[in-house]
C-alpha cells in the first residue's frame, strides 16, 4: 500500500487549500484514514480522521475550518483546509489504517506535502 499526498503550497492568511491523498495498492480492510501535522521543531500531531464508516474527528485547533471527507471506497481521503492561519503551516501527513489480513494490523504513512501560510 502506498499513499500519494498532494495539494500543500503557499496561501495567504484566509486562504484555502484542500490536500488529496491517494491510496493505492491492495490491503484487507481500511478502518481508518486521517492526516496528521508536523511543524518545524514540533510533535507531529492529529488534524482529522475519518472512519470506513464516515465517522469524523478534528483536532480543537482546526474545528470549523477543515473538512475531512473520503470516496467511498477510502481510495482517496481529502482536506479541504479553509480561513488557514500562520499556525497551520506544517508538513501534512497521511496515514492509513487498517488490517493485511483479519489479524494483522499495520499503519501506513504518505510523504508530507508541506502547507505554508503567510500573515
Amino acid at each position: 500500500v502506498q499513499l500519494q499526498a498532494s495539494g500543500g503550497g503557499l496561501v495567504q492568511a484566509g486562504g484555502s487549500l484542500r490536500l488529496s491523498c491517494a491510496r493505492s495498492g491492495t490491503i484487507f480492510k481500511i478502518d481508518r484514514m486521517g492526516w496528521y501535522r508536523q511543524a518545524p521543531g514540533k510533535q507531529r500531531e492529529l488534524v482529522a480522521t475519518i472512519t470506513s464508516g464516515g465517522s469524523r474527528n478534528y483536532a480543537d485547533s482546526v474545528k470549523g475550518r477543515f473538512t475531512i471527507s473520503r470516496d467511498n471506497a477510502m481510495n482517496t481521503v481529502y482536506l479541504q483546509m479553509n480561513s488557514l492561519k500562520p499556525e497551520d503551516t506544517a508538513a501534512y501527513y497521511c496515514k492509513a489504517e487498517g488490517f493485511t489480513d483479519p489479524w494483522s494490523a499495520r499503519d501506513y504513512w504518505g510523504q508530507g506535502t508541506l502547507v505554508t501560510v503567510s500573515s
